[in-house]
Parts: structure tokens; C-alpha cells; sequence
């Protein structure tokens, strides 16, 4: 996959002078089209041999551009609090919005090269990162994000005499370490791992562009223009009104009308005295779980939806009086907000990740894309329909994380919900509670029903399964949910 970049490709002074003008301005053109149009966001990842020209690459992009339109962020070995999260959880954060361009300077493929060219993981576990980084790619792309990837390559020859030229002058001296002649020494080891990486990782949504380092003025230009050519092609589809189309079959109804959620029997008994009992004892062990010496090492993320007035609100409250104030944090989810719908839209979940030793309880989810998005037609069908792979893969990445994820849909009756809505209007304390969108959501019960049903279907994995909670008597309903919590945390915690 090196071969042309070791063909020793050449641009004279002359030539450059001549383009570099023309390709700046255009390259600017584009920036502020895209500044204007605010129509998909830019990640350009830099990647590559040590002295093949990556940062000053970096710096002229900026020069050549409008730096304040461009993020460029340089990620070295992840930090305490970077390690206490999935791998991918300090990329997320690095992404521009929309309109802007970013550049992540030692990006997700650093280390897995890194760590097999050193040994440091088997191969089977980098083609499962691999795999994992395509898909998070494909997500990417499907947002609408534009991902172009640069390897910047060199011989060994070409190394060798670049780090040595660089310790030569005083001026750049500083930038050799030792951990570029170590670099040097495995080269041929790196190169065959980074070799096997852009084979894997190179797709029709985000190929990689190979770029040949030992010349300044055709890398310059190679790498502006690809650029230039990638942003100008997304523009001119934005403008175009180029939308995805589906191409998967629908999801099929059951024949028999039979489904997860009609044949639960709602409506179980506890009265009031055994919950209160229960209440207690299930509250106490709760509190003594997220208290060990275990759990500090794990997270917790509870997901909480189910329809209005199924007692959502309430179940969370029995969850937080066990817990410590400074343990936890509620996360309501409302609509995104313009800072959100700016990113992939996952990336306002993936920001409220907890560290170790704490909980993030999420009153409603990531599940909108598929619930709410899907009904409502917020979203196109092809979004919702690709949103369960992407939700399975980020909860598998919480998992593999140390986070234990266990997700509650709260299901209640048709009838039941009518007696709560009255019963909120009723008292003036509650009445907050309900609104002329609540009556409305009712109204498309026909439409939630399946759409819950095909969630949970595609959803529940042997990592995150749904726990559905019979919610018609709230009692039942809070003692289950505790129960459940409960016991799946201290066998978590236990292993």
C-alpha cells in the first residue's frame, strides 16, 4: 500500500510557487462555504511515520486557512480520567460541529499500531478494534460528517536522514526524542502493522490517502488539494439536497398482533406494607454496593424510559435516596439543543459518561433516535434504522469500559396512564407534570407500540438487556426495578 509513496515524488520551487497561490485561495473559498452552509463538519486525521512532515503539515494547513474555524486537537497517551472511560471517549469530544473543520493529530489509530508494533496486544485484539473503528467510521459518515484520512509516509532511509537533519540544527533539536529513534529501530515492525491497519480500515466512506513525506512542497500540495477536493464534492452534494435512501427491508409485525409488550400481565400485586419493607431492606444494599471497594473501581449507567406517566420520575427517586449526593447525576433528556444538533447525535450521551465510582442515571436515552425520532419523523429511516447497530456498539464500548449498563423499560396500561393523566390535572402540585404534548404522545399509541417493540427486540443484547417493568401498580413497579438493580450491580461487582 507504500509503494507509490516511495516513488520519491517531486515538486520544484518553481511549480509550487506557481500552485500554492491559487490552491490557498480556493481552500479558504471552501472553509467559509462551509462556515456559511453549516452543513456537515470536518475531521481530517493525521496519522503516519515519524518525520514525514505531519506537524509541519499541521501548521500550514492553519496558515493557509482560517485557524479560527479549525480545531486541532493532539492526543498523547489517554490521562486518569481519559482511561476511566471507553477508548473512543476523548475522540467524541474532539469533534467539531458543524461548519467547522478539525484536526485530530494522533488520533484513535495511534495506539492500537503502537500496541501491536510493540507488542503489546495480539492481532486478534487490534482487527477487533479495527472493526469497531469502521463501524464508528461508517456512523460518522452516515451523520454526515466528512472524514479524511492522511498517512504520512517515509522510508526508513528517509527517517533515518530526516531525524538526524532535525538534531543537526539547533533550532529543532528539541524535536527528536528518544522515543523517535525507538520508533526508528521498529520501523519495519510498525510498517507492517500500520500496513495491515490501512487495509482493514480503508473503506468506501473513508479511504486513506497515502502521502509521501520526503518532499515539502508535493506533500504540501497533495495534501491541500485532496482536501480542497473532499470539501468541494460534500458542497456541492449539500447543495444538490443528495439524501441517504434505505435500502433494508421493513421490520415485519408480528401475524398473531402478539408482542413483548401485550403480553406482559401489568397490573401485579404488592401493597403498600411489603413495598415499604422491601423498599428498605433493597435501598440498604444498594447503598452498601455503590459504597465498596469494588464498585469504586466500575461505573454505573441506569436507563429509565417507558411511556408518560409510566413512574419513571418516581423510580429514580427510590434509586437516589440510597445514594450519595456526590455519586450521582440525573440526566433528563429533552430535546438536543443547537450546540447538540451540530454533532453526531450521540455525542451529547457519550459527554455525560460517568468516571469510576459514579452513576449516571438517565431519564430517557440515546433511545429517542428510535422512539420518539422514529414516530414523530424527526429523523429519516434510514438514521433510525441504522441507530440500533450504532446504539449496540456504544454500549458494547461502555461494557468492555468497566460500565455496567442496565437499561428499564417501564411499561403501563392504556387505562392506567388515563387515570394518572387526570389524577395530575387534578392536583394543583402535579399539574406541572402534565402537558398538551402528554395527551398528544397519547394519541400515537398505535404508533409507539411497535416502535418499543422493535427497540427492545434489537437492543437487548447479552451486554445491556432490557429489564421490562409491569409499571401499573407503582410499587410492584419500584421494588422490581431495585430488586433488579440490585442484584445484577453486586454479581457485577463481585467479578
Amino acid at each position: 500500500m507504500f509503494e507509490s509513496a516511495e516513488l520519491g515524488h517531486r515538486l520544484s520551487k518553481a511549480d509550487y510557487e506557481v500552485i500554492e497561490p491559487d490552491l490557498r485561495t480556493h481552500l479558504l473559498n471552501a472553509q467559509f462555504e462551509l462556515l456559511e452552509k453549516k452543513g456537515f463538519a470536518t475531521v481530517v486525521l493525521i496519522n503516519g511515520i515519524d518525520g514525514a512532515g505531519r506537524g509541519e503539515t499541521v501548521n500550514l494547513l492553519n496558515e493557509w486557512m482560517d485557524p479560527r474555524h479549525i480545531e486541532v486537537h493532539a492526543f498523547d497517551r489517554p490521562t486518569g480520567e481519559e482511561c476511566e472511560r471507553p477508548f473512543l471517549w476523548r475522540f467524541w469530544r474532539a469533534l467539531p460541529p458543524k461548519g467547522k473543520i478539525g484536526i485530530l493529530f494522533g488520533n484513535w489509530y495511534s495506539e492500537p499500531i503502537s500496541d501491536r508494533a510493540f507488542g503489546r496486544i495480539k492481532k486478534a485484539r487490534l482487527d477487533q478494534r479495527l472493526s469497531e473503528l469502521n463501524r464508528f467510521e461508517a456512523m460518522l459518515a452516515a451523520e454526515g460528517v466528512l472524514l479524511v484520512k492522511f498517512w504520512f509516509h517515509l522510508s526508513r532511509a528517509g527517517q533515518k536522514k530526516r531525524l538526524k537533519a532535525l538534531e543537526a540544527n539547533p533550532d529543532t533539536r528539541w524535536r527528536v526524542r528518544d522515543a523517535d529513534w525507538l520508533f526508528y529501530e521498529e520501523y519495519e515492525r510498525y510498517r507492517e502493522v500500520a500496513e495491515h491497519v490501512l487495509r482493514r480500515t480503508s473503506t468506501g466512506l473513508a479511504p486513506w490517502v497515502i502521502v509521501d513525506g520526503s518532499d515539502p512542497n508535493y506533500r504540501a500540495v497533495q495534501v491541500g488539494q485532496t482536501l480542497l477536493d473532499s470539501m468541494q464534492r460534500k458542497l456541492d452534494a449539500l447543495g444538490k439536497g443528495y439524501r441517504q435512501r434505505v435500502t433494508a427491508p421493513p421490520i415485519p409485525a408480528p401475524v398473531d398482533q402478539r408482542n413483548l409488550l401485550n403480553a406482559l400481565v401489568l397490573n401485579q400485586p404488592l401493597d403498600k406494607k411489603a413495598y415499604e419493607t422491601q423498599l428498605e431492606k433493597l435501598q440498604g444494599r444498594l447503598a452498601l454496593a455503590v459504597r465498596s471497594e469494588a464498585f469504586a473501581r466500575r461505573s454505573l449507567v441506569l436507563v429509565f424510559e417507558g411511556m408518560d406517566a409510566a413512574g419513571k420520575g418516581g423510580a429514580i427517586r427510590r434509586v437516589t435516596q440510597a445514594l450519595d449526593t456526590r455519586q450521582y447525576a440525573v440526566i433528563p433528556i429533552a430535546a438536543p439543543s443547537d450546540e447538540e444538533r451540530a454533532q453526531p447525535y450521540l455525542w451529547r450521551f457519550w459527554r455525560r459518561l460517568p468516571r469510576e465510582g459514579k452513576v449516571a442515571i438517565f431519564d430517557r436515552s440515546w433511545y429517542g433516535r428510535v422512539l420518539v425520532e422514529r414516530v414523530e419523523g424527526y429523523c429519516s429511516e434510514a438514521d433510525w434504522m441504522r441507530a440500533y447497530a450504532e446504539i449496540n456498539d456504544f454500549e458494547d464500548q461502555l461494557v468492555s469500559a468497566g460500565t455496567i449498563v442496565l437499561k428499564f423499560w417501564l411499561s403501563v396500561s392504556s387505562d392506567e396512564q388515563l387515570q394518572r393523566f387526570k389524577a395530575r390535572e387534578a392536583e394543583a402540585f402535579k399539574r406541572y407534570k402534565i402537558t398538551a404534548e402528554d395527551w398528544r404522545n397519547r394519541e400515537k399509541w398505535p404508533a409507539y407500540e411497535p416502535a418499543v417493540c422493535d427497540m427492545i427486540d434489537r437492543t437487548s443484547t447479552e451486554n445491556a438487556a432490557w429489564i421490562l417493568v409491569e409499571a401499573d401498580n407503582k410499587y410492584f413497579a419500584r421494588v422490581k426495578i431495585l430488586t433488579e438493580l440490585v442484584e445484577k450491580l453486586e454479581s457485577a461487582i463481585r467479578k
